[in-house]
Order: C-alpha cells, then structure tokens, then sequence
C-alpha cells in the first residue's frame, strides 16, 4: 500500500532522513507498514560523513537484499582494498604507530566463523539513497524540505503539523506512530522531556572536505584512517578514492572560535600540514563542525513515540559504531510495530523496543568512548596496554544479549552479566549464531532464513516440534515458518546444534530481526501447549 500525500492518516511517520530514517523507512515497507518519512533538509546530504558500514548492519542490509548494490558502490569497490588505522606525523612525514589491539578487528579480518558478510566501506552519500531508492521501491513515501512543528499524541494515536519550509503550507496528518529519528538535538525528545546521560561531550571536530594529488605521499599503503600528530594540526586523514579525494578530521574549540573562522585558506593550510606538502594545491569541496559526545536518552520511547539513532544516542566515531546502531534500533522497532499494526501481537510488545535497545545502547556508547580514549596511543612509541574494559569488536557486533518480555528463557539459559557475552551460543536474547547450511544444493548462512516472520528451527528428530508448530501458528492466526534440520535444509558439518545450545530433539525460536527468542533442547511431552504459551508470552497477545 503506497502513502499517498492526499492522505491524512498514514500508520507510522518517521521525522528525519538520516540514516537511522531511511533504514526505518526500509525496514517498516519491507515489513508491509506504509510509513512518510520526512525531513526538514532539501534533500540528502552531499558530504560523505560516516563510511564504515560494521559487519552487523550488512547482515542487515543483507537480509532486505542489499549487500550486493551497496558493495557496487563507487566508494565500496575503490576502498575494497584498504585496512588498517595508522598514526603519523603528517601522510608524508615518520609513521608513529599502527592500531594493533586484541579488541580490534581490521575490515580485513575473516569473520567467517560468525557471519555471511563482513565490513563495507562505503560513504554515506552513496549508502543513504541506496537505502532510499529500495524503501520507495518497497513503498515508503519520502517529503523533503518538511519540517515536524508539533506532535501530540493521545492513546489512539499521533496528530502532527508538517510545515512546507517552501511554502510555509502547514498540513496536519494522523499516525498510529511516530519514529523519532531528527538527530542528536532531537525536538521530538525534548517536547517528551527525556533527558541523557553519560559522559558528555568528548571533543570539537571540522570535516573538511578536498580534493588533492597525493598519490606520491599515500604511495602504495592503502589505510581506512592515518591520524595526524604534529604542531600545526591533529586530526585524522582519511582517503575517499585513494586517489584525489579525501575528508581530514581536525580538532577544534568552539569556546575559543567558531566554526565559520575556518575558510577556504585556513582549511587549506590545515589540509597542507597534515599532508606534509607545504605548497599542495588544495581544493576544499565543504566544511562541516560536528561534537563528538557520549549520551544515551533516559528513555527510547514514550507512549507511541519511539527515538532512534542520534535521538536515542550519540557516541565517538573511534569503532563506527554510531550509524550503525541507528540502523539496529529501527530494525529491531520495525518488526514490532509491523506485528502490532497487523493485529498479530499485542501493544505490549513494543515495550520491549526500550528494555532491549537502550541498556545494548548504553553499553555501546561507553565501548565507542573508551575506544577514542585510548587513540592517543598510537603517537607513542611504546604505548601502555588498552583499556581492559574495552570489548573486542566481535562482542559489539554479535554478543550483546536482549533481556526483555520477547525473550523467554529456558531454566538452563543463564545470561551473561551485563549485555555482552563472549560465547552466546545461542541463548535466548542473543543474535542467533551463524550456521552454514547447505539448501537446494547451494550454501546459505542460517541468518539468510530470518527477516519477515519468526521462524522455528526444529532439528532432525524434531518432528513433533514442528508438527506443533504448523498447528498452534493457525490457531492463534500468526505467520511461523518452520525449517527442518536435514530435510529443509541441510547441515553437512553437522554445526548448527552445537552453536544453538540444542539436541537433536530440540527447536528454537528465532524473532524476525534474528533474535533467538526461546529454545527448548530437547522434546516435549506437550509442545502444543509450550509453544501455545511461547506466543502468548513473546507477542503480548
């Protein structure tokens, strides 16, 4: 069902275009919810801004049928080749140090053991319409150059005015939801008075971004990232094309100056020091100021608002963490509201959006503030060891565990203290693992089976699980799918029992967006009335 402009009530708007917008728009239509998203900019910005698209949000994006258009990408394929975080005087003068730490994983580590795919790097302004392009191919409408006036909510729904920032035309529409995604100021948040905590503002910053010949300077190394240390500037070159264009961080301080006192030849000059080539001909193609901070809200959502993205957090780009959990909060929202609009579950389901997503949040935001911490590092020649309190990337991706009332936990499923866990193994609340499963004669990851509706993965000897399954599904009129270990598909290295945590008697219920929900072992006496319960309890029904 498409969202036409005439209409007057649509069932979910979403405020902001930002990444965290366009996946909410994608994920809500994949899921058959006709969702307006609207943004009070023109259009998308043309800066490059965020680049790394972390092996989780591809699994995403994989899981809609993305991941091939995104690594088609202009900036993808001319940066397939790049890995690696340096730390030099300036890009042609004595390298300091490299990033060489157990908790990072380069874009070039094989991830092979936990997921189908693996690193992107792809600008934003190539990612953002990718996005957009398959939301309105899949039926989201987009208004740009729209403003959110006001909202208000009762317990029916949200009335909101949309201003034309063309025209000054303010229409009124109704929505059975508000997705909150307008970024780190968030209106939306402060008109609900949700606050944030956490450390606060970690640094001032200037993207600035050019165009120069520096293929000598660069020569055959191919970094994501060389941070600059010298005593004209210290920031953080980063090559677009590993060719002419490129964006330089540097370090600034609003209380001292402001954003606007650096022009074209200041910029320029900047760009020249941390290249070390005193008289490069420099093109500066745009500037833009951005704080770096760690805050997550007090809460991620109230009544039928929900925040996502830079709303609900902001963080450190040291991990590029930040978008991409934009990207996972939508996802983990879309399915909910989808199950809640289509009368399959109750409203109580999506209170668990703010008992799942905020304390992982919360968590990634410190991991993303300890890793920009501990930078500085790589100037020394002899650096102290990391933090011990930072994670490793893999635990950030994939070991985080959801606590909440859609995870229902067996009596031998002890959770991790915390969020992450090291060894998962397919807990309830926990991403479900990655099997490589063998189906029509071709290879395909066990993720590859999840997106639209829960499914039950019922083992060889399962068969009164999934019986079960078919019968209890129809009578509480819910989609479930069920594949069968060994006749659905196949398990040639015998894996996916052992990374579940079950026998071959045992099912497992995986949620829409992946999640293992619950899981039984082994068999049941009466699996009718353990799955007729599991429902009742996971969808709030």
């Amino acid at each position: 069902m498409h969202v036409s402009e005439k209409q007057q009530h649509i069932p979910v708007l979403v405020a902001g275009a930002g990444l965290a917008g366009l996946a909410g728009g994608l994920f809500l239509a994949w899921h058959g919810v006709p969702a307006l998203v609207v943004e009070r900019h023109r259009g998308m910005s043309p800066h490059p801004r965020a680049r790394g698209i972390n092996p989780r949000a591809m699994e995403l994006m994989r899981s809609v049928g993305l991941e091939e258009e995104i690594r088609a990408t202009g900036s993808a394929r001319a940066l397939a080749g790049n890995t690696g975080v340096l730390a030099a005087q300036s890009l042609a003068g004595r390298q300091l140090g490299a990033l060489h730490e157990q908790y990072f994983m380069d874009v070039r580590t094989d991830l092979g053991a936990w997921s189908p795919t693996g690193w992107c790097l792809c600008h934003q302004d190539e990612f953002e319409p990718v996005i957009r392009r398959r939301a309105e191919e899949l039926g989201t409408r987009f208004a740009y150059f729209t403003e959110l006036e006001s909202f208000e909510q009762t317990a029916d729904g949200v009335t909101a005015r949309l201003r034309d920032r063309e025209t000054g035309a303010v229409r009124t529409v109704t929505a059975d939801y508000l997705v909150a995604a307008d970024g780190p100021a968030s209106p939306v948040r402060q008109a609900l008075g949700i606050g944030v905590e956490g450390p606060g503002t970690t640094g001032h910053f200037l993207n600035i971004h050019f165009e120069a010949d520096l293929a000598e300077e660069l020569g055959e190394r191919r970094f994501i990232m060389c941070y600059t240390f010298n005593d004209a500037v210290r920031g953080a070159l980063m090559p677009l094309d590993n060719a002419r264009r490129w964006l330089l961080h540097v370090t600034f301080d609003p209380s001292a100056e402001d954003a606007a006192a650096y022009d074209e030849e200041r910029c320029q000059e900047l760009v020249r020091a941390a290249a070390g080539v005193p008289d490069l001909d420099v093109k500066v193609l745009g500037s833009i100021p951005w704080e770096a901070a760690g805050r997550t809200a007090t809460a991620f959502s109230s009544g039928r608002v929900f925040l996502v993205g830079d709303a609900a957090h902001v963080m450190p780009p040291s991990g590029a963490f930040g978008s991409n959990t934009g990207v996972q909060d939508v996802h983990n929202l879309a399915w909910k509201l989808a199950a809640v609009l289509g009368g399959q579950a109750g409203p109580g389901l999506l209170d668990s959006y703010d008992a799942e997503r905020r304390p992982v949040c919360a968590a990634t935001v410190e991991q993303a503030v300890l890793r920009s911490k501990d930078r500085p590092r790589l100037a020394h020649q002899e650096p102290a060891p990391a933090n011990p309190a930072i994670h490793p990337d893999t635990e950030v991706w994939f070991g985080w565990q959801y606590r909440s009332s859609a995870v229902v936990p067996g009596p031998g499923d002890t959770p991790a203290d915390g969020v992450w866990n090291a060894d998962p193994r397919g807990l309830p609340g926990t991403r479900a693992p990655h099997v490589e499963f063998v189906r029509d004669g071709r290879p395909v990851s066990s993720l590859d089976l999840f997106g639209r509706a829960p499914v039950l993965l019922a083992g060889a000897g399962a068969e009164p699980w999934a019986r079960a399954a078919g019968s209890t599904a129809r009578r509480a009129g819910v989609g479930l799918e069920v594949v069968r270990v060994g006749s659905t598909v196949a398990d040639p290295a015998g894996a996916w029992a052992p990374a579940y945590g079950v026998g071959d008697e045992g099912a497992v219920l995986v949620r829409p967006d992946g999640v293992v929900a619950w899981r039984s072992p082994a068999g049941h006496p009466d699996p009718e009335a353990v799955l007729d319960g599991l429902l009742t309890a996971l969808l709030a029904r």
